[in-house]
């Protein structure tokens, strides 16, 4: 039987657009169902393409991450751009995968759990500071649900973009915040200024 790789990607957009509306159960004929996978996955790298792009309504930031971008990188790179300090991350979703998120045990040393196939990002919060360097400083705690509505949360190491990354930032522009080593724990600590 021919998969969707066989098939040049033009017919593939043109059946697409051909029988979209038809209500047939197409994925059971093999080389629909294979087609429709292989189509979503032209979609998603389609949009590497695109990059972050944000709007800014008073201190309230909306960001959206595109496939292939990571959080905490992304979100760097904006405190960088904007020039911010100090912000507040009040919300995120979208689909990520390649995820990896814990928790720090009793000895102040964080344990590290994979999360790879795509998951929904369902909630995130956290903040944004800046180190002694100057250099931004993200805290990402964050919950996914999997395919089979299994929920994991906690720390969020790491994190790339899927499908799209919504999340909405709160500026704290007459506030510096500042992240700095504590002596026992693998987490730098949070100083106000």
């Amino acid at each position: 039987m021919f998969g969707a790789p066989f098939v040049p990607v033009e017919i593939l957009f043109f059946l697409r657009m051909i029988l979209k509306d038809i209500s047939l159960p197409l994925e059971e004929w093999g080389i629909f169902a294979d087609c429709k996978n292989f189509l979503r996955e032209v979609e998603i790298n389609d949009c590497h393409t695109r990059h972050m792009e944000h709007t800014r309504s008073g201190s309230d930031i909306l960001v959206r991450l595109d496939p292939g971008e990571e959080i905490h990188a992304s979100l760097k790179e904006l405190s960088n751009v904007l020039g911010f300090d100090a912000a507040a991350i009040t919300s995120g979703i979208g689909r990520t995968r390649d995820n990896q998120y814990g928790y720090m045990n009793g000895e102040g040393v964080y344990q590290r759990r994979p999360l790879d196939p795509p998951s929904e990002l369902v909630s995130l919060s956290g903040n944004i500071a800046r180190t002694e360097r100057g250099d931004p400083f993200t805290h990402i705690h964050c919950c996914w649900s999997d395919d089979d509505n299994n929920v994991h949360a906690g720390h969020m190491f790491q994190a790339t973009v899927h499908v799209v990354a919504e999340i909405h930032l709160r500026i704290m522009d007459h506030a510096t915040m500042t992240r700095c080593p504590l002596a026992e724990f693998e987490l730098l600590g949070l100083e106000f200024a």
